[in-house]
This record gives C-alpha cells, structure tokens and sequence, in this order.
C-alpha cells in the first residue's frame, strides 16, 4: 500500500542538503534559512521558488536522496499547474519511489506474487472474488498504475495508440480515475486516511497526470523528441493557460 510518507521520512541529512543548496543558489545564510526553518517548518524550504533549479541543477551535492528529489520535482511541477496540496504532491511522490523499484509497478502489493502488465487485467480481476484487502489493492492499483503509465511514459502510450491502435491516455485517465474513487469508497482507505488524497487525486486525474508528463519531458527524458510529445506539449499549454486548470 503506497502511503503519502515522503516528508515525513526526511532526516537530518536531507535537511542539510537543503539548506546547503539554497544557500549556494540565493547567496542567503545557512543560519538565515535555519532560522526559517525553525520557525515556519520544511514545507517552507521544500516550496521556496528555487528549490527545484537549487536540487535539479546542482551537482555538489552526493548526499541527495530519490524520495527528496522525487517530492521537490513533483511538487513544484503540480504548483504550477495550479494544485496547490502537499498531501497530493506527498502521495505522488511516494507512488515514484515504491514503483522505482524493479517490478513493483506490475504488482499490487510490494510482496504480492501476480503480474499485471495490462489494466484490463486489473479490471477483469476487479470484477470477479476476491477478500475485501485484495479488492482494495486491486483498485488503489488500477488508479497508482494508470498514473504512473499515463504520467511518466505518454509518448510509449501515444506510440501503442499508432502501432497497434491501443488505447490512449483519455482511457488511463477515466480508468486511473474510476479505480481511486473505487479505492475510496474502502474501508481500508479510512482506516488509511487515504480518502480525501483518492478523491482529490481522481478529481484532478487530468492536472496530475499532466504535471507528471513535464517531470518525464523534463527529468527523465528530456533528449527525446516526437511529433507527438510536441503536440501533447502544445495543448497541455493551452489547457494550462486556461481559467480552472486544477478543477479539469
């Protein structure tokens, strides 16, 4: 079960890193930042405006960890698509670092010994027995696995819509979607605290996924270049420019 801990697992270490970084990118004190640090909390570091070019761009830096370059990299992508919610960009986050590891994406549970390579798979599962626990996994995954299909790879999804005529990333939406409603709606997500974080998630599938593909476009693949990702960047633009971007 993926859990919004990432700022809640932050030590010492990652705190220093921080403080390092932005003293080197604003030329401000250490002592300074450590004093607002104090007395305003992390989310005051975590959300300053250089933050992200501070841990994206440096180098000097070895001690920086994937779960604090996860969350900065999400969570100011998502500010600026208009989503202003820690929890969200926390959950996010989190749903990076579980599925990094290798094969884990496939899998409802770290240790669970089925493979689902398809969302059809989950859905078809979903729709048959099984214990309340597996039906909730079930469904959380059908929303954590269409996110981060339709999030991080969307030129792979556009070039399987062109090679094989396989379904496009409206079809994750509605389905990533349907699956954190279904989630929610478990006894196992309030025991969790998860269900505000499914519904908000499912009611801006759209804006989350979006921001994802600019961490992807940016971060993880930045060399590659289609037709295709320059028509998906143009019109996740427009959108991005329209009034009520975050209710989409």
């Amino acid at each position: 079960m993926i859990l919004p801990n990432v700022r809640a697992s932050f030590g010492a270490s990652d705190v220093e890193t921080l403080l390092q970084l932005l003293e080197q990118r604003t030329r401000r004190s250490r002592l300074r930042w450590k004093g607002q640090l104090v007395e305003e909390g992390i989310d005051t570091l975590l959300d300053h405006p250089m933050t992200l070019s501070a841990v994206m761009e440096n180098r000097s830096v070895s001690a920086l960890s994937p779960k604090l370059a996860f969350y900065v990299m999400v969570r100011h992508t998502l500010l600026d698509g208009g989503l202003d919610n820690a929890d969200i960009a926390d959950y996010v986050a989190a749903l990076l670092v579980e599925f990094a590891e290798k094969e884990r994406a496939f899998r409802i549970a770290r240790y669970d010994d089925k493979i689902y390579r398809y969302v059809v798979d989950l859905v078809s599962e979903l729709e048959g027995e099984s214990s309340e626990r597996r039906q909730f996994l079930l469904r959380a995954h059908l929303g954590n696995y269409s996110l981060w299909l339709s999030g991080l790879f969307p030129d792979y999804v556009i070039a399987r819509v062109h090679r094989r005529g396989a379904p496009g990333l409206d079809y994750f939406e509605e389905l990533g979607s349907s699956g954190f409603i279904m989630a929610s709606e478990c006894e196992l997500a309030d025991r969790h605290d998860l269900v505000d974080i499914y519904q908000e998630v499912a009611r801006g599938f759209r804006v989350v996924r979006r921001a994802l593909n600019r961490v992807s476009d940016r971060f993880f693949f930045p060399d590659s270049t289609s037709v295709d990702r320059l028509l998906r960047q143009a019109v996740d633009c427009v959108d991005h420019s329209a009034p009520g971007r975050a209710d989409a």
